[in-house]
């Protein structure tokens, strides 16, 4: 590790980065906004089944498929902007959008209008994290860098934690209430009810981050007087450049993504089908486990990864993935497979801190190798390529699995344990063979920059 790079982080160390911190903290805010959106569905997939007639395998494709369509079209051209214009109006217009679509999924009427509205739900991921990363890059130094990420992380954790909690009790109280019929659009259903309830904080939202935070100054340009996106060939040159540390990276979290977002999706239900639970009362045993647990793993994992970076490991964040996922990979089989719901939910609880200790891993070790110009094109490409297929086929994976091969919906246990054990292990072993490329792309990055 060079020297300036040490005198930089002792001399950050004792900064006290107050509106940094509330920039971080209202980044968090709109990640939970996007999780709660993006997960309430998870909670209704008995009666949409019900409403629309459809099967496991199709409810799959609104919890992945369509959502992920939107980021794949326009994630990286979103990305461009977010380089080089104004981050804080590109998510805040992201968030508007977004809530209007997640309102329209309560007006569907069949399984086509609904698959449109989540695509429009897609765009919480397209406008919020590359231009969130790239904010919180140019705000923190490198060895509190980790920790920041890991705060805008907790969303996903509380977020999910929230649609459980908040969407659990929803479900309940809005199933005893005369829903009657509505002007204009007639009568809605239960379901459709709670995803309108859930459209409104993002409104909110929107004015808190327009009037109370402020765009951070890009920091690290190789040349400040250029007004523009870097070509996308110089982008393509150092992704080619770079090649076996974003391979690693981007498999890694494709199949970790993939059992990630299979769990996040089905865990309700499989707890519904399997111990015999209600809906409601499963999905506020799930939100309060994720949420308080997996918010202790992502805070955990930052304040490790920060340690050894401060003790001179600028792999650090490689290094802790590959243990985080590691230590994931036996408790996501053994958890479904628990016998009783007095040895599921301890299990649960463990794994939800594991797999939330590598959360902010993959967009650290990310931001330390990228320069500043391609931050948000290089994290947007890092989505289309990794977390497309984990966000589209997480879900559907464990769907499959209990339509098509066991064919039977109870079975979901045993689809959730599969899908745990291949995905994971790819994952784990992908990172294992990351460490030492990773060391070669960061003095490439830091050539890069001089």
């Amino acid at each position: 590790m060079d020297s300036n790079y040490k005198k930089k982080n002792s001399e950050d160390k004792e900064t006290s980065l107050v509106q940094e911190w509330y920039l971080v903290f209202v980044l968090m805010l709109a990640f939970i906004v996007s999780f709660v959106d993006r997960q309430v569905i998870s909670l209704l997939v008995q009666p949409i089944k019900q409403d629309l007639g459809i099967n496991d395998t199709q409810v799959s494709l609104l919890m992945g498929l369509a959502f992920a369509i939107f980021y794949v079209a326009m994630g990286v051209p979103i990305a461009r902007l977010s380089d080089y214009k104004n981050r804080k109006i590109i998510i805040a217009v992201g968030i508007f959008f977004w809530s209007v679509a997640t309102a329209l999924c309560g007006f569907a009427k069949n399984f086509t209008h609904l698959f449109l509205a989540r695509v429009g739900v897609g765009v919480g991921e397209a406008t919020l994290t590359p231009a969130a990363y790239s904010m919180i890059a140019d705000a923190f130094p490198a060895n509190k860098l980790a920790r920041a990420i890991a705060v805008y992380s907790m969303g996903a954790f509380l977020g999910a934690g929230i649609a459980g909690l908040f969407g659990g009790w929803a479900v309940k109280a809005i199933s005893t209430w005369d829903t009657g019929a509505w002007p204009v659009v007639g009568q809605l259903s239960p379901w459709q009810l709670t995803f309108i309830l859930v459209s409104l904080p993002g409104f909110a939202l929107v004015i808190l981050i327009m009037t109370t935070i402020r765009e951070p100054k890009r920091t690290g340009l190789r040349d400040e007087s250029k007004d523009g996106a870097v070509p996308m060939s110089d982008v393509v040159a150092f992704l080619k450049l770079n090649k076996k540390t974003f391979g690693t990276i981007f498999v890694a979290y494709a199949f970790g993504g993939i059992a990630f977002y299979g769990f996040m999706s089905w865990i309700p239900e499989f707890i519904r089908r399997t111990h015999g639970w209600t809906i409601g009362e499963a999905g506020m045993l799930f939100g309060g486990v994720f949420a308080f647990f997996g918010s202790a793993g992502v805070l955990s994992g930052g304040w490790v990864c920060d340690h050894l970076t401060e003790k001179g490991h600028e792999d650090a964040a490689i290094k802790c993935a590959a243990l985080f996922f590691s230590a994931a990979l036996p408790l996501m089989v053994a958890m479904p497979l628990m016998p009783s719901m007095e040895l599921t939910i301890p299990v649960l609880a463990l794994m939800s801190f594991a797999l939330a200790s590598q959360q902010a891993m993959s967009p650290v070790a990310i931001q330390l190798v990228t320069p500043n110009e391609m931050r948000a094109q290089i994290t947007a490409i890092f989505f289309v390529v990794a977390t497309f297929p984990a966000i589209g086929f997480g879900a559907t994976s464990v769907a499959l699995l209990t339509d098509y091969v066991f064919q039977n919906d109870a079975m979901i246990r045993y689809s959730l344990a599969i899908v745990g054990l291949v995905a994971m292990s790819v994952a784990a072993v992908s990172l294992m063979l990351g460490v030492k490329v990773y060391r070669e792309s960061i003095a490439r990055s830091r050539a890069w920059r001089s």
